[in-house]
């Protein structure tokens, strides 16, 4: 298909954010004969808050990109390593036939221009530096059809004459905030979980670890030496190119959510890290920089009036274990399809009804799931559970192949294990988030 030229005001779908959502569903959009139009309000290369690794879920979704894992850059690992408890334990991602058996870390800084770099190659035009502003509605049904937009500068100000872009139908896809939501009046709902993480770079040996590192328990000793646990988990992720990432995250089910300061609770954990892994001031690439982890399907509805919402806009991430991308690229694969059918119907209640299947397909892929992530996540928050299931639950090789299944939500859907079955039952019974 024809690449649309970026001057076009027209186009079939309008994805506002390129983030790994957007560049997702511009993709795959694409690659099914659709004229996509991706605005992005930034420029490429631009950093996102993330812990830059991803499971085989979000390798997955890479692969049915076409995306080259074997390219510069990809840092593999074998699985995640559970410290907690006094304990240590390394759990290699499940042999499955759904998912391949390989994790992956990549910093956000250009993993976000390759998805939207593979999107442009599949035809989709990319405008960067346009920030959508509102949106344009049809006056006599009140359906989107389209949005208005102006340029920003190097610095991030809007400048120029309002531009207005037509399709009849948009993807919202513009992260926790999402302010082309908040404009259709779909606010946040209070009734699902909410984390707060923090994250920075360090120059360190540790750099090429290959694999994920997660902390159940972060403690610190004080200048007399007492030790002390911090709220939250921890994580340390080599990037491969002599840096760390290291982070920590803070769940709202936790009594110390929003009573902390983050930042600082980061460094004190760290301080009390081994010296040689270099996790100290003088190593740090950068600031420590947050962000919020809006998780179980936070915004609904996912489907009005002629806008989808995809990743984090639609509250997606997993409240099991605070991962984003994949689930925001698997929404933005199962919206694509939506669209391409869609498109296939007449305008009026035959592609109204098409577009419909997208929440009804959201629930039926994750709704169960998050809805015993939004038990799990109320359940950690007591920290009593969280030292007992470290004490006890760690030094138990079965009990944590399970977790980490359960966690990750890997299993396989048809002809798996006694764990799968387990899980995925769990999940089917348990009603939609």
């Amino acid at each position: 298909m024809a690449r649309t030229p970026a001057n076009e005001r027209h186009a079939d779908v309008i994805i506002v954010g390129a983030g790994p959502a957007g560049s997702t569903a511009a993709y795959h959009l694409a690659q099914a004969g659709i004229d996509v139009l991706l605005l992005e309000k930034t420029a490429f290369p631009r950093e996102k808050v993330c812990g830059d690794g991803f499971t085989p879920r979000a390798t997955r979704q890479l692969l049915r990109m076409g995306i080259d894992l074997d390219e510069p850059g990809w840092i593999k690992n074998h699985g995640l390593r559970i410290i907690g408890g006094g304990h240590r334990i390394e759990l290699p991602w499940p042999e499955l036939t759904d998912f391949p058996p390989v994790g992956l870390v990549r910093t956000r800084l250009d993993f976000d221009e390759l998805l939207a770099e593979q999107a442009q190659k599949s035809g989709a035009a990319l405008m960067e530096r346009t920030a959508v502003t509102g949106p344009i509605r049809d006056e006599r049904t009140g359906r989107v059809v389209g949005v208005q937009a102006r340029r920003v500068d190097d610095q991030g100000r809007k400048n120029g004459e309002t531009l207005e872009f037509r399709a009849p139908l948009v993807i919202g896809s513009d992260g926790n905030s999402s302010r082309f939501a908040l404009s259709l009046g779909m606010h946040k709902r209070d009734d699902r979980p909410m984390g707060v993480a923090v994250r920075t770079y360090y120059t360190s040996p540790r750099h090429d670890d290959d694999w994920l590192e997660s902390w159940l328990e972060l403690r610190y000793n004080d200048e007399r030496g007492h030790g002390h646990l911090l709220p939250g988990y921890g994580w340390i992720f080599g990037v491969g190119d002599g840096r760390s990432n290291v982070g920590l995250g803070i769940l709202d089910t936790s009594e110390a959510f929003g009573n902390v300061d983050y930042k600082e609770a980061l460094r004190r954990w760290l301080s009390s890290t081994p010296e040689e892994w270099g996790f100290r001031d003088e190593n740090m690439v950068g600031p420590i920089r947050g962000a919020a982890l809006p998780m179980a399907f936070n915004r609904k509805p996912h489907y009005r009036d002629g806008v989808l919402l995809v990743g984090d806009a639609g509250g997606m991430i997993n409240p099991f274990n605070g991962e984003g991308i994949a689930y925001a690229m698997e929404a933005a694969e199962i919206a694509a399809g939506v669209i391409v059918h869609a498109l296939e119907r007449p305008e009026g209640a035959q592609r109204e009804r098409a577009l419909h299947g997208y929440p009804a397909a959201l629930d039926a892929t994750f709704g169960g799931y998050y809805t015993l992530g939004r038990a799990f996540a109320k359940f950690i928050g007591n920290p009593w559970v969280m030292k007992y299931g470290t004490k006890h639950g760690l030094p138990r090789p079965l009990l944590m192949k399970f977790t980490l299944k359960l966690l990750a939500n890997l299993t396989d859907s048809r002809r798996g294990d006694a764990m799968d079955r387990v899980i995925n039952a769990m999940s089917k019974i348990a009603p939609a988030a």
